[in-house]
């Protein structure tokens, strides 16, 4: 018996396996995401290189002044691009800030794409070398690992394999980097970051430089997640919950502090938060609405959703 908090999966038995593989590859990822909401996936497709370095490139990013950290803020954009400072974004049930500051990398598009005014341009960080370079590459790399997760998702579903292609091609996703800074005074009551579910589709989590992240398992015990080498924390996010109505599970997960004598060791941690377009209709699938599990949402869209969502975390006024 294994003592992992969460199953783990391989998705090269979906990309590339036999239709057996591929069966039984569809089935475990729903499962997990059912049951738990939350998987661990080997062989996904990420580089271990390309992750190394955006983690060096971050590490610098974050070591910089503060003075110069602000000037890659971008004022009334919600931290949908460039740098956030410290303090600034808490759970939405906790009015105390997390102890963590990030940079935020949104979608790629051409000038003349029709979305193009929905999609800021991405802050260029000169000062950092090949910062915005890997940025892009690992932004692409997750895309195209969650396309297959979602495509696997999708079978599970009863729907088209291809369905999410059309919402997630484009879509509103945004790669973060997080630094949580060494500890330095008895914190007031904050944590690095406060238990949470995350808004979008869903997360790809490529392990942190330290331990602590948490979830909320079914008999309400947090339990620490600690990823394998090379392996990628996948879980749920809202929305997805939301258009299955219930049915996958966005669990509840944290960022405690660590023990005191660990106090001086930051923390640095990568998330891809997977979002379809501002126009996907988030209204619950029919197959997921039963007599057990009644209708649980109004419609709305993920655009909708993600502007509330934005306000109950402080990122948008």
């Amino acid at each position: 018996m294994s003592d992992r908090t969460i199953p783990v999966v391989d998705l090269s038995k979906f990309v590339n396996g036999s239709e057996e593989e591929r069966t039984a590859f569809v089935s475990e990822l729903g499962r997990a995401f059912h049951e738990v909401g939350f998987v661990g996936v080997v062989n996904h497709g990420v580089r271990k290189e390309l992750v190394d370095d955006f983690y060096r490139a971050s590490k610098d990013f974050f070591s910089l002044p503060v003075s110069q950290k602000r000037q890659f803020k971008i004022d009334g954009l919600a931290g949908q691009r460039g740098y956030t400072s410290f303090g600034t974004e808490h759970a939405k049930q906790s009015q105390v800030a997390d102890l963590k500051e990030f940079f935020q990398i949104g979608q790629y598009v051409a000038p003349d794409h029709p979305l193009k005014e929905q999609y800021p341009d991405n802050v260029d960080v000169p000062v950092i070398d090949r910062f915005n370079e890997l940025s892009e590459e690992l932004y692409k790399s997750f895309e195209k690992s969650g396309g297959h997760l979602l495509r696997a998702i999708a079978l599970h579903l009863d729907l088209d394999e291809d369905f999410f292609d059309n919402h997630i091609n484009d879509g509103n996703s945004i790669l973060r980097t997080i630094h949580y800074p060494p500890i330095t005074e008895e914190p007031r009551s904050a944590i690095r970051a406060e238990q949470h579910e995350d808004i979008n589709l869903i997360t790809l989590l490529v392990g942190a430089s330290a331990g602590g992240l948490q979830l909320l398992n079914a008999q309400n015990e947090w339990q620490d997640i600690t990823p394998g080498e090379n392996e990628i924390v996948i879980n749920v996010g809202d929305m997805l919950q939301r258009f299955t109505n219930n049915y996958l599970k966005s669990t509840t997960h944290r960022v405690v502090n660590p023990p005191r004598e660990q106090w001086h060791v930051p923390r640095l941690s990568i998330p891809f938060f997977l979002h379809p377009v501002s126009a996907m209709d988030l209204s619950c699938l029919e197959q997921c609405i039963t007599d057990e599990r009644p209708l649980a949402y109004e419609p709305i869209t993920a655009g909708e959703y993600l502007d509330e969502r934005l306000r109950e975390i402080g990122l948008k006024k």
